[in-house]
């Protein structure tokens, strides 16, 4: 196995040239930006974790709180508001379900940070161990470069996408959630809405993925002025 992972590891270390001047270089800083803003953004919103509350009133149970817990990926119809009182509410309570499933939004934009991270990570060891190599081969700038530019316009699609289901969990989990619910509607029973897990980090997770695309955007410059485009560009707008 130490014959076998030498095999492996030595062409790639034959090239290697560790250079961390590189990431004082615009290209460079930037994708350490990136890098850490995929991360901010991956925990704000996939290690999220809350809670809405209502308080009961019916026969037998008198101001009585009952809890449906939810959290990423917000599959909030697997949410339940149990009866507050087995033998309470002379059996009129049900099992009450949350509305709703935003699990695809946040899986989107959880899962585009993840890989975010990882392309980062590995662009970072092209810049710092093989940026000879990058510079003197035209087809890494320009995979770079498709990558930056489909990184950028995904950002754009899973912000908004998030946005939009952010809106509509704070509405599923808010006070408009009684009006639904029918066994607040009972003879005798009344439901009042309590609270809701404060989703301030979610919103501070729209916030990264705004900022992720300003950054990838840029990062499309950057990247474009390497390849082998932006030198043919030039020649041809210096041709008389």
């Amino acid at each position: 196995s130490w014959f076998l992972l030498a095999a492996l590891v030595s062409p790639m270390m034959v090239g290697l040239r560790v250079d961390f001047s590189m990431l004082l270089e615009p290209l460079g800083f930037v994708k350490v930006l990136e890098w850490i803003l995929a991360i901010f953004a991956f925990a704000t919103c996939g290690g999220f974790q809350g809670e809405t509350t209502l308080l009961v009133s019916c026969k037998g149970v008198v101001n009585k709180t009952i809890t449906a817990a939810f959290a990423y990926p917000f599959r909030l119809n697997t949410a339940v508001f149990s009866a507050p009182d087995p033998k309470g509410c002379g059996g009129t309570w049900t099992d009450v379900y949350l509305m709703g499933d935003f699990s695809s939004s946040a899986q989107f934009f959880v899962t585009l940070a993840a890989l975010a991270f990882l392309y980062c990570l590995t662009a970072l060891v092209v810049y710092i161990g093989y940026n000879h190599v990058y510079q003197q081969n035209n087809k890494l700038p320009l995979t770079d470069l498709v990558v930056s530019v489909l990184t950028a316009f995904l950002w754009l699609v899973s912000t908004f996408v998030w946005a939009k289901a952010l809106a509509d969990i704070k509405v599923s989990t808010g006070a408009s959630i009684i009006p639904g619910i029918q066994s607040c509607k009972a003879p005798g029973t009344t439901c009042h809405f309590l609270s809701v897990t404060s989703m301030g980090i979610l919103n501070v997770s729209v916030v990264f993925g705004l900022l992720n695309v300003i950054l990838w955007a840029g990062n499309v410059w950057l990247v474009y002025k390497d390849t082998n485009l932006h030198s043919q560009w030039n020649r041809i707008s210096e041709s008389p």
